[in-house]
Formats: structure tokens, C-alpha cells, sequence
């Protein structure tokens, strides 16, 4: 593994590159001025040389994701790139950080990715509740304007309105046309027919600004850092019962331990690390033991079964209940489900009100198997990937933690008795007086919709 060095958060020294001055005196617009005197399929190669993956969770190769798109001659429509910056995967706030410090490189990378796949027209979907990380790119977009480095290109910042599901880069684009935000079915995909119908490249916000960092170092530069498979840094999210929380970009196969122990301050209270989830709500958990031997890459994780996902690192200690911690993670999809496919809109209904039931007490022994029995009834059956995430997060603590669930039926409750550290503390949508979302069981109709 290489050296550690910053590479999204360059020049800041701990602080932010908010000034546009500040920016070009640290060497800010020359990998665009050396991408603009690229032929586009040029800077594509590059990206291919860095083996830079996709930051949003899929770990897609960019270069690659880019050359999908059609060049004008072949497909005479406007070209779109359109940057996902609707963060809502819980656990995961690097993208927020990334636009609040070092907006001019984010900005720079979207003209760069813009110019490789030939379009003049960015559109920038960021959450609705990033106040201020909006006013930040929107007074920098307009810096940027006045020194006339946008050239042709439209840069257009829109606002999403707080669902989960517009993360979803299908979904995404129907709310940015104005409609629903629920997934399309593919193909087409978006390359081909994205927004408008249209060719269209849809990337994640650190995806893009370590597209700048490409640029400026070289493909073959950036792939020196990391680790084979993982080339290059990554901006981890690192929150949970950790005792010094926060962004931290480390190369790729960074050890898990130590990024919870050394750079994390080890866990709060002097408790013992119990679980770790590695990479945003949607991944399956690891337990202590397999926490020593991760590294935070993609070939060590999925050797584990797990994934690195969006790098949103969340510690778990000894005094976590699982069966509550899946009751809160199976909450949040269900509300956040789109309702468009049956299995996801009933499934994950069906997973909150099992967990819930073995919670109160008032499970039985075959209520463990019904869990995982919903759980395969979800997986690969959604149109996106919301209701899988629900189903392999659930599953996962049944699979690791069975005796814990197991003696939750035989105590008839939490044998936490009271003392969890999620006791007290709810889910968002257990907030919210929603008709049918008590502890009653499933109704007959839905019964038979999840088992047909």
C-alpha cells in the first residue's frame, strides 16, 4: 500500500479552499486547462490508467462508465452529466464535506468529466436539507462564472426534496425531470437514455472530484497510490460509538482496526467493539473477529462477504442490541421505499413488524426463519436496490448474531433489558404518527402479496 497523502481534500490543511483565489494559487483549473487541450477520449484513457471506481457504492470503473456514453455522431442528442449529490445513505457524510471544502475542485471535475463525454449541460442534484453546502457551490459556481472558466458549459445546481430513493440514479433523473422519484426499469440505461431521453453520464460527487485529482497527477500517478484493485484514496465516514467521529481520507487498504482505534480514538467509554458496519447501512456487518483482519478495499471486504459501498464506517459496541439496531435500519427503508415494486413496498413493511414482534417478546422459534425467509423473497426481486439493502442488512445480524435474536425469543425480550444503546432512541419515521405502522400484525392481503 502507498504512502498516506491527501488527494480530495489537497491544499486545505484541515481547513477549506473556499476562495477562489486561494484555490488557482494552490494550483486550482490547471487539470481543466489540461484536460481542455486533451481530445476527450484522451482524458478517458486517463481515467481508465488511474482505475478509478465510482464513490457512490457500485465501485464502477469511471473511465469505463464515461465510454458508455455515445459520441455526438453517433447519438445527435444532448449529452448530460448529471452528479448525484443527494447523500442520503445512512452513515455516509463525506460528499456534504467535499462540497463545503473544496467546491472549486468539485466544480473543476464536473467541467472535466463534462468535457469527456463531450456535453454541455451539468446538472448538480444535491440534497434538499444542504443548506449551506448549496449556498457554498452556488457562490462558487458563480466566482467561477465572473473569471469565465465555464466556457460553454451549463452548470445547474437542483435541489432535490428529501427522498432516499432519488439516490438512485434512475429515480434521480425522473425527479429531475420534474416527475416521482422511483426508479426506471432497464434497460435502456442512462448512458443511452438518461435525462431527456438522452445520453447521459450519472456520478457521484467524490467520483468526480477525484476525476480533478486524475488530472493533475496522471492516470498512471494516481494508480500508484491505494492498492491493486483499489487504486487512490477514499473519504471515510466514520460515526458509531467511536471516540473522535469525522471524514478522514486514507489510501485504499487502510486497516478497518485501525482506522477505529488509531485515527478514531478507539471506541467511547472504553467499551469493547462489538460489530462493525463498513460501508453504509446497506452492507452486511462484521463482527469483531472479522474486523482485524479487513482492509477498507474492495477485495478484502467482499472476501468477507461484505462491501465497501459508500466508505461509511459505523462503529457498533457491546451494548447495541441487533435485533433493535435492524428494527431502526429496516424502519428507514421501509419509509424511504418508493412503493413502485411489490416486494420492496411489502417486504420491508413484513421485516420492520418481525423485528419489532421478536423485540416485544412476543416472537416465536419459526419467526427467525420467516425473517430470512422475507429476506430471499426481497433480494434480486426489486427494480432498484433499496429493498435488497434492507433484506442484506437484516439478514446479516440474524446470520452473525443468531444467538443474540435466539435469546430474545427464549427471555421473551430484549435480554439488554433496557440498557442497549439504541433503547430510547428512534428511527426518524417511528417520529412520525403514520397510519398502519404500529406493532400489529401484517394484514392478510399483504400476507399472501409477499408469498405469492
Amino acid at each position: 500500500m502507498a504512502t498516506a497523502r491527501e488527494v480530495v481534500f489537497a491544499g486545505t490543511d484541515g481547513g477549506a479552499l473556499t476562495d477562489i483565489g486561494a484555490y488557482e494559487a494552490a494550483g486550482g483549473f490547471q487539470a481543466l486547462a489540461k484536460a481542455r487541450a486533451m481530445a476527450p477520449d484522451d482524458v478517458i484513457e486517463e481515467l481508465n490508467a488511474s482505475q478509478l471506481r465510482g464513490r457512490g457504492g457500485a465501485f464502477f470503473p469511471t473511465g469505463r462508465k464515461w465510454s458508455f456514453v455515445p459520441k455526438p455522431e453517433q447519438l445527435a442528442k444532448p449529452h448530460y452529466l448529471v452528479v448525484n449529490a443527494d447523500e442520503s445513505e445512512p452513515g455516509t457524510f463525506k460528499d456534504r464535506e467535499i462540497m463545503q471544502r473544496v467546491p472549486f475542485r468539485f466544480l473543476e471535475g464536473c467541467l472535466i468529466a463534462a468535457h469527456a463525454i463531450q456535453s454541455m449541460h451539468v446538472f448538480v442534484y444535491i440534497r434538499g436539507e444542504y443548506e449551506q453546502e448549496f449556498e457554498v457551490l452556488r457562490d462558487s459556481l458563480e466566482a467561477m462564472r465572473a473569471k469565465r472558466l465555464l466556457g460553454d458549459v451549463t452548470i445547474v445546481i437542483h435541489r432535490g426534496a428529501g427522498a432516499y430513493i432519488c439516490g438512485e440514479e434512475t429515480a434521480l433523473l425522473e425527479s429531475l425531470e420534474g416527475r416521482r422519484g422511483q426508479p426506471r426499469t432497464k434497460p435502456p440505461f442512462p448512458a443511452i437514455a438518461g435525462l431527456y431521453a438522452a445520453p447521459t453520464a450519472v456520478n457521484n460527487v467524490e467520483s468526480i472530484t477525484t476525476a480533478t485529482s486524475v488530472l493533475e497527477l496522471g492516470g498512471e500517478a494516481y494508480a500508484k497510490l491505494g492498492v491493486e484493485n483499489s487504486t487512490g484514496t477514499r473519504v471515510f465516514s466514520l460515526s458509531g460509538n467511536v471516540v473522535n467521529g469525522g471524514n478522514y481520507e486514507l489510501p485504499h487498504g487502510f486497516p478497518l482496526k485501525e482506522l477505529i482505534f488509531d485515527v478514531g480514538g478507539g471506541i467511547a467509554g472504553g467499551r469493547t467493539l462489538k460489530a462493525v458496519i463498513p460501508g453504509g447501512s446497506s452492507t452486511v456487518v462484521l463482527t469483531a473477529e472479522e474486523v482485524e483482519r479487513a482492509t477498507l478495499d474492495f477485495d478484502s471486504l467482499t472476501s468477507l462477504g461484505t462491501a465497501i459501498g459508500s466508505a461509511a464506517v459505523i462503529a457498533i459496541d457491546d451494548r447495541c442490541c441487533m435485533v433493535q439496531l435492524g428494527i431502526r435500519v429496516s424502519q428507514f427503508y421501509e419509509h424511504e421505499s418508493c412503493g413502485k415494486c411489490t416486494p420492496c413496498r411489502v417486504g420491508t413493511r413484513w421485516l420492520t413488524q418481525v423485528l419489532q414482534k421478536i423485540e416485544d417478546g412476543r416472537g416465536a422459534q419459526a419467526d427467525l426463519d420467516l425473517l430470512l425467509d422475507v429476506c430471499d423473497r426481497i433480494l434480486g426481486k426489486c427494480l432498484c436496490p433499496l429493498g435488497d439493502s434492507d433484506a442484506i442488512a437484516v439478514a446479516s445480524y440474524v446470520d452473525k448474531f443468531r444467538d443474540e435474536f435466539q435469546a430474545h425469543i427464549d427471555h421473551g425480550g430484549c435480554p439488554l433489558g433496557g440498557s442497549s444503546s439504541l433503547e430510547g432512541i428512534l428511527a426518524p419515521v417511528a417520529t412520525h404518527a403514520h397510519a398502519g405502522h404500529g406493532h400489529d400484525e401484517p394484514d392478510h392481503a399483504e400476507h399472501e402479496a409477499v408469498h405469492a
